[in-house]
């Protein structure tokens, strides 16, 4: 039901994750990220309470898999469950459920993990992993290009109708937060439109709240 990258920019050291799915809202029950300290996407039989919890693992100094295998062997039914986890080292983690669904499939690549379940062929997780490491750019940018290139090589055995991609840099709230929580088709081609609009603003937004003396004017009324 689910592909996902997570991922962080060696240069920026910013972390994020996109993701995509046959279900709604993906965007509001997987990815989880915590600046400074990790991203984790919780999918295939979603438990969401995992992604929190793992990250908390992870601010407490433990790797990503020993933060990986302490909150599963927690929790019930981890068969059913397909994590993925990454760092502020860029140290990753990844677990599959002899219970995930359909074909499944996770590479850990440089800077990044992807995983994916109800998958058309496996190849789809290693298409993502391989644009990922191949493009340049913001790192929205690449985890956008990376779900294209995901769906493009088959994407899940069937259609996907949302996608999200979040980002956490320096601070405490994500820098990017876009999410397309239904779409008859095309979610990742929607989520790839609302990118080019929102990254011209990105830094505007981040300025206007850091100080708002230094806020550029955007023509509303009462907009000075």
């Amino acid at each position: 039901m689910t592909f996902s990258i997570a991922a962080r920019c060696a240069e920026s050291g910013q972390l994020g994750i996109a993701i995509s799915s046959s279900s709604i809202a993906v965007g509001a029950r997987c990815p989880w990220l915590l600046p400074g300290i990790g991203a984790v996407s919780s999918q295939n039989i979603t438990l969401p309470v995992l992604g929190p919890k793992i990250l908390g693992e992870l601010e407490k100094g433990m790797t990503p898999d020993a933060a990986l295998e302490s909150v599963l062997s927690s929790h019930g039914f981890s068969e059913y469950r397909q994590v993925t986890v990454i760092d502020s080292h860029g140290a990753t983690a990844v677990f599959s459920g002899a219970k995930s669904l359909g074909t499944y499939h996770a590479v850990q690549g440089e800077e990044c993990v992807a995983a994916g379940n109800m998958l058309a062929d496996k190849a789809v997780i290693n298409a993502m992993v391989q644009v990922f490491e191949q493009t340049a750019g913001p790192l929205a940018e690449r985890l956008v290009a990376a779900l294209q290139a995901g769906v493009a090589r088959g994407g899940e055995a069937g259609p996907v109708h949302s996608a999200a991609v979040k980002v956490v840099g320096d601070h405490p709230w994500p820098i990017v937060d876009l999410r397309v929580d239904w779409a008859v088709s095309d979610p990742i081609g929607e989520l790839a439109g609302l990118w080019q609009a929102y990254q011209p603003q990105m830094q505007d937004y981040i300025t206007r709240a850091i100080d708002p003396r230094q806020a550029p004017g955007y023509g509303v009324p009462g907009d000075e």
